[in-house]
């Protein structure tokens, strides 16, 4: 992570981006690229056939050695124990006092060898925490995101887009192929000669692949994936689409609808943790924040995250209270903007628990002016099957 004093870090990709023309900013000590062309066009095309992200500012974190998994269900809230070879898992980090530290995707690569990729913002935190968590246990923790880049293809046509790349390679004896590939797993593949690794998993709401390879092989690969899924209608895409469409997808954002006041529980998220997880002495794991999450789970919070379906034209957004219907204020909204897909107002919050029936009229402080919204299931958006 980076300070105040510091240059914020380019990707690999840094040179492709500029000669795309984007407009790149700092993001969580990375320089990275908010837009190319437009929010929406970018957002248009990862509903309607597919984007290219460069998520290489992401932490890639080794966990590995004969005591992995066992260590793996003892720092982090899921049973990364039960998690196959080739299996990826959406799981927590979480302090002592059950409160989020991150939210993290692990990848079981071997048996004894596992990857956590970390938020950006919080990559020094989880690397440095899973380091103290594994004192005096067998297994070695490394941070591999200096050497590792992340290219990602969103979209419904995105599976096209991947089978037709030229120089990747799947070995037929694996019995799967992109195309059979399920969600949050991953294959071991070569592009043009390189091994990597191609996942399934995606922060959009719609199909999409992750490729993790070389540093050195990552201005190549996407220069490759841009050609190739040109004629699909794939175009590169920026921060700013990534997060308009993972709020579409009701899809949580650290900073946002997760910090170390929150639990998984109030952010409906709670079936992550895994209290029913056993050790190899045959009792539960006492995981760190295993009991206060206990706890919280066997009662109502004082609080829980819904969906917003704004009634108006103006859209809430991250900061404004929520209103009751005498005007009261009884919530924050986290995230919120006007949905390019819908074409109305949403926005996610946190309100009491007596508050989130879908249905319930709500208001938002927008500017002074109460602005009448609907509480709604989440996600907002499900693609076509």
């Amino acid at each position: 992570m980076t300070d105040a004093t510091t240059d914020p870090r380019p990707t690999p990709l840094r040179a492709a981006h500029e000669a795309l023309g984007a407009t790149l900013v700092p993001f969580a000590g990375w320089l990275m690229p908010l837009r190319y062309t437009s929010d929406l066009a970018e957002h248009t095309a990862v509903r309607t056939a597919a984007g290219l992200f460069d998520l290489s500012h992401m932490g890639e974190i080794g966990v590995r050695g004969p005591g992995a998994a066992g260590f793996l269900d003892l720092a982090l809230v899921g049973n990364l124990s039960a998690l196959r070879v080739t299996g990826a898992r959406y799981t927590m980090i979480c302090a002592a006092d059950g409160g989020v530290i991150d939210d993290l995707i692990v990848y079981r690569l071997a048996e004894d060898d596992y990857m956590v990729v970390a938020n950006a913002a919080n990559h020094d935190v989880v690397l440095a925490e899973l380091a103290a968590r594994a004192t005096g246990l067998e297994v070695t923790i490394s941070d591999d995101s200096p050497t590792t880049a992340l290219v990602a293809v969103q979209g419904p046509r995105a599976l096209e887009i991947v089978e037709a790349l030229p120089g990747l390679v799947v070995d037929p004896a694996l019995g799967v192929t992109p195309a059979t590939l399920k969600y949050y797993a991953f294959l071991p593949v070569t592009v043009d000669g390189t091994a990597g690794m191609l996942a399934r998993t995606g922060y959009t709401g719609e199909d999409g692949f992750e490729f993790f390879v070389p540093a050195a092989v990552a201005p190549a690969l996407w220069a490759a994936l841009l050609a190739t899924g040109e004629p699909f209608g794939l175009v590169p895409a920026g921060l700013a689409a990534r997060d308009s469409l993972r709020l579409e997808a009701g899809m949580p954002l650290y900073g946002h609808e997760l910090d170390a006041t929150t639990t998984p529980y109030d952010a409906g998220l709670g079936r992550v943790v895994r209290l029913d997880k056993i050790g190899a002495d045959g009792q539960p794991v006492p995981f760190i924040g295993r009991e206060p999450l206990a706890s919280r789970a066997q009662r109502d919070g004082t609080r829980t995250l819904v969906g917003l379906e704004g009634l108006g034209r103006r859209a809430a957004r991250e900061g404004y209270a929520v209103l009751d219907a005498a005007g009261a204020p009884v919530g924050a909204v986290t995230s919120g903007m006007p949905s390019p897909t819908l074409g109305h107002p949403i926005a996610m919050a946190y309100v009491p628990p007596a508050l989130a029936e879908p249905g319930t009229e709500l208001a938002v402080d927008v500017r002074g002016r109460a602005e009448g919204v609907r509480v709604v299931p989440l996600p907002f958006y499900r693609r076509p099957r």
